[in-house]
């Protein structure tokens, strides 16, 4: 029996309990894991709960530890229950039959060892996931890839809890952003297409045309006010920004082919550095499509059929059509009445996305055309398409439909994800708010530190600051490809002094694994509400909270197990799985499990164990800085026991013992590997 479906029956029993004996219906049942194994494996704090909720319904006045003596007594039938006490004022604390689950476990791994490996059953309702969403006019920054790791691990995630998954990645490519960089190269560079796809062909592949439009994108914000940083903005020239944008919209026209030829590069070079970081997409639907192809017309219609929206026809929101929102009518940053349509007849972002939003869940009458668009490698079949207006006839998948909806992004568009959510649920109330899910985040800045490192200039003002924020507009910001390059070239100079004989490709393959590895680790680690500066010495270091230290751990369990004969780990299994029917073999195990260094193999072997606990908690929460703790928290379970001189696994002539080490060494090892990939982090064969 695995130990989370062990808690699960325990769960179970506790609330058959309550009801049986006190009258208390509990819709959940908590339970804690002890700090220490010698506390026990599992911890009831309910009697506590029980007592009050008693005195409210019958006025009669219980004992927590009264309670819990008589919730101790059923828990202490249950299978693989070895004991139960209770502590204190009433906390219930449950003592596993380890050497049974241990053994049992054993049998299990040995008998999955000759099977070809099934992942878990897929979900058939899909979920799906939008993260990373950049405006396609210039090069990635670090903030975007927080968004995408974040959305990227969610659905790993989502995939290792046996969810269908389907990955979003929405292209504005009629936005603001696209406009401005094509009225620098209309107007400040006074280039046509033609030779916008010149200067394109002539720039290197690896800092290309994404970064060209990264600088271009600060020369038009200075252009917008005469050539000066704190210049007012001059009307006649944002009035070209304004003339862009609708030429944009209307497409077929010389402007709106620049921005789609800019747009569409621009997403190119973006998907080449989200694959540097093993990040995928299925679908790309673009802002383009929606207009196009009427899905807000559909939309409009149904909101005021629903009558979510009204037309104001007084004040100064006189000729809009807007969403009344009161829940946001006493704060200075929101209106009560959300606009969703100006009196100019444009759509807003919000109302754009409600759209979008309806299509995701299948519930608008209209879908998209789709194209091939991006792959990699040759030799890498995963398929990403792109939305298109024109009919097209291929095999793309049915994209869409999804019975819940995640959206990654950052948190200063909660209000208008809450607008969405809204107009959703006044369309289709059968499905409600609940479909919409907003996966907010706070930015990522820089340390000090690291602007130095990258050559930012800082004045003794910035030099004394906790961390420093950007700005594409302003062109202050570090572009997320120039971060990764820092992150390699640092892993490279640290494993080439380590390993200075290994071939030159296999380091360099190795610098980028540590590199991501450690890039994506400090993303994780963080709560998504917390704000990250990030800094390079922290997120390489072997040492502390990262993920080389993660990745470390698992390298020197592989240079354990290769010292190992190939069949070493099934005979381990296999011994362990003979004490099912040898008692005297049995209580061998028991003696070495329960013994002081037993007790730690129980608590590396039970932490182990918890995996798919922690993946569930993730999915529950929306928060994947628990996996990220929980790896790096088994990477120092791992060490210590590798350190552990007791625990010498080549050494040992007691073969039980050695089988015991074994067993508990190589699930912790599969364990800490698999946590790590769920991450997204990969391990290199050295460091």
């Amino acid at each position: 029996m695995k130990l989370i479906e062990l808690q699960t029956s325990l769960r179970e029993r506790v609330a058959q309990t309550a009801q049986g004996k006190f009258g208390v219906a509990l819709d959940s049942v908590t339970a804690e894991t002890p700090p220490r194994t010698e506390l026990g494996d599992l911890a009831f704090p309910v009697a506590f709960d029980l007592a009050r909720r008693v005195k409210q319904a019958t006025g009669e006045k219980k004992n927590p530890r009264a309670i819990a003596d008589e919730l101790a007594g059923d828990l202490r039938l249950m299978p693989n229950v070895a004991r139960v006490e209770v502590a204190g004022a009433g906390y219930i604390n449950v003592f596993y039959d380890r050497t049974k689950l241990l053994i049992e476990a054993a049998i299990g791994e040995s008998a999955s060892a000759s099977q070809t490996h099934i992942a878990p059953h897929a979900s058939s309702k899909k979920s799906i996931i939008e993260h990373t969403n950049i405006n396609p006019n210039k090069a990635a920054h670090i903030g975007h890839l927080r968004n995408a790791v974040l959305g990227d691990t969610f659905v790993r995630l989502l995939q290792a809890a046996g969810e269908t998954v389907e990955v979003q990645n929405y292209i504005d490519n009629t936005g603001v952003q696209v406009a401005d960089v094509v009225v620098g190269f209309m107007h400040v560079e006074n280039m046509t297409l033609d030779d916008v796809k010149r200067v394109d062909a002539s720039l290197p592949s690896d800092k290309g045309f994404d970064y060209y439009c990264w600088d271009l994108y600060a020369r038009v914000g200075l252009y917008y006010r005469g050539g000066t940083s704190d210049g007012a903005e001059m009307p006649e020239r944002l009035a070209l920004r304004a003339q862009a944008l609708h030429d944009i919209e209307a497409g077929d026209n010389p402007t709106a082919k620049l921005a789609d030829y800019v747009a569409t590069r621009i997403v190119e070079q973006h998907l080449k550095t989200m694959a540097r970081l093993g990040i995928k997409y299925d679908v790309l639907p673009r802002e383009s499509e929606i207009l196009h192809l009427k899905f807000w017309d559909s939309a409009f219609e149904r909101l005021k059929a629903s009558g979510a929206v009204r037309l104001e026809s007084e004040g100064r929101h006189a000729g809009c059509w807007v969403m009344p929102l009161e829940a946001h009518a006493s704060t200075d940053e929101h209106e009560a009445d959300k606009i969703i349509v100006r009196s100019n007849g444009t759509v807003t972002y919000a109302g754009k996305d409600i759209a979008y939003q309806l299509w995701k869940l299948g519930q608008l009458d209209k879908d998209f055309y789709y194209r091939p668009f991006f792959n990699l490698q040759e030799n890498d079949n995963h398929q990403v398409w792109m939305t298109t207006s024109e009919p097209t006839v291929n095999d793309a998948p049915r994209f869409g439909n999804g019975a819940t909806i995640y959206n990654v992004i950052d948190s200063r568009q909660s209000y208008t994800q809450d607008v969405v959510k809204r107009g959703v649920a006044a369309v289709a109330p059968e499905i409600g708010e609940a479909a919409s899910v907003h996966l907010s985040y706070e930015m990522v800045a820089l340390s000090p530190a690291a602007c130095e490192e990258l050559g930012l200039k800082l004045s003794d003002a910035d030099k004394a600051r906790p961390y420093i924020e950007m700005s594409g507009r302003k062109g202050l910001g570090v572009k997320a490809d120039d971060l990764i390059d820092r992150l390699e070239a640092g892993a490279y100079s640290e494993t080439s002094s380590r390993n200075p004989e290994t071939p030159e490709a296999e380091r360099r393959h190795t610098a980028h694994t540590v590199a991501i590895g450690a890039l994506r680790y400090f993303l994780l680690k963080w709560t998504r509400n917390s704000v990250i500066a990030f800094d390079f010495t922290e997120a390489l270091s072997l040492k502390g909270e990262t993920g080389p230290y993660c990745q470390y751990a698992v390298i020197r369990a592989n240079s354990l197990f290769r010292k190992l004969d190939p069949d070493a780990i099934q005979r381990a299994q296999v011994l362990l799985g003979q004490a099912n029917d040898d008692d005297a073999l049995k209580g061998k195990f028991a003696s070495f499990i329960n013994n002081e260094n037993g007790t730690d193999l129980w608590t590396l072997w039970s932490l182990a164990a918890r995996l798919d606990e922690v993946i569930g908690i993730c999915v529950r929460t929306h928060e994947p800085t628990h996996l990220a703790k929980y790896a790096f928290e088994l990477a120092q379970g791992f060490n210590a026991f590798y350190d552990n001189k007791q625990n010498r696994v080549l050494e040992e002539p007691d073969e039980a013992r050695r089988a015991l080490l074994i067993t508990v060494a190589a699930y912790t090892r599969a364990q800490l590997t698999r946590a790590l990939a769920t991450l997204g982090i990969d391990v290199p064969a050295r460091m």
